[in-house]
């Protein structure tokens, strides 16, 4: 195992432009994972790891991971702690990104409950969606025209793992509609609409699909004019808006329960 002490590294110098600039990701079809539980997590879907990092003294993290193929470093510990955002990771990795055509996306049951972003921007959003999609047992997440990488460290972060989990497809409005027609999947979303009717009054039962936009413009005019069926959740405080990923999650429960 290699010891590694200096910033001016070759390898520390590849994991930071992976790390920080989503044109090196998209080049070296390759993303950064933080922490040992969300690597677990990429190792268990099948992310093939190219290489990993771990705090000096604590080789022990490496496990199952342990791998002769795969090239592993020991980093000295003010420098590794430079290169995480979390004080208490001990283990880094480098892995290849998996792709999210819409083609590649394989629905194992012929009633499944989809939830839809779409073109979200903000790292941590998109984490929490994928978090919430992974707690409530959703079969698939759809990401229409993302403005931000999938594979940016805080949407790892903040799904805590998850994004490796679920599975998740990306494409255009029209890729997206033709899939969902392709295989039959009803699709609600969520808009404050002059038709647009109490989540609770609809059937989520069988294949269903549950949109949502972003916090300040919601989902775009033309998703809607494709979109017949529109939900709401009522607002009984002084606020009118909730975090994407609470509504999300307000929705797909009653789905759940449904289903259930």
């Amino acid at each position: 195992m290699l010891f590694i002490s200096s910033s001016k590294n070759d390898h520390v110098k590849r994991l930071k432009g992976i790390q920080q600039k989503a044109r090196v990701r998209k080049k070296q079809q390759q993303f950064c994972i933080e922490g040992l539980k969300e690597i677990e997590f990429a190792v268990k879907a099948g992310y093939p790891i190219a290489s990993i990092f771990v705090k000096e003294g604590h080789a022990n993290l490496l496990g199952k991971l342990k791998d002769d193929k795969i090239p592993t470093y020991a980093v000295e510990t003010s420098l590794f702690e430079q290169l995480c955002f979390r004080k208490t990771s001990q283990i880094l990795c480098i892995a290849e990104i998996k792709s999210h055509a819409l083609e590649h996306l394989s629905l194992t049951t012929s009633d499944p409950l989809l939830l839809i972003a779409e073109a979200p921007e903000k790292p941590g959003n998109i984490g929490a969606l994928i978090r919430t999609a992974d707690a409530l047992g959703v079969d698939a997440m759809l990401i229409v025209s993302p403005k931000t990488d999938l594979y940016n460290p805080n949407v790892i972060r903040s799904s805590v793992g998850c994004v490796f989990h679920v599975p998740i497809g990306m494409g255009t409005l029209e890729q997206i509609m033709a899939f969902l027609d392709q295989h039959n999947i009803k699709l609600y979303s969520a808009a404050l609409t002059k038709k647009a009717q109490v989540y609770t009054t609809k059937d989520y039962r069988g294949a269903v699909a549950i949109a949502v936009g972003t916090e300040d413009q919601g989902l775009s005019k033309s998703w809607l004019q494709h979109s017949t069926n529109h939900i709401y959740i009522p607002m009984l405080g002084l606020n009118d808006s909730l975090n994407v990923s609470v509504a999300a999650g307000i929705l797909l429960a009653e789905a759940c329960r449904q289903r259930n």
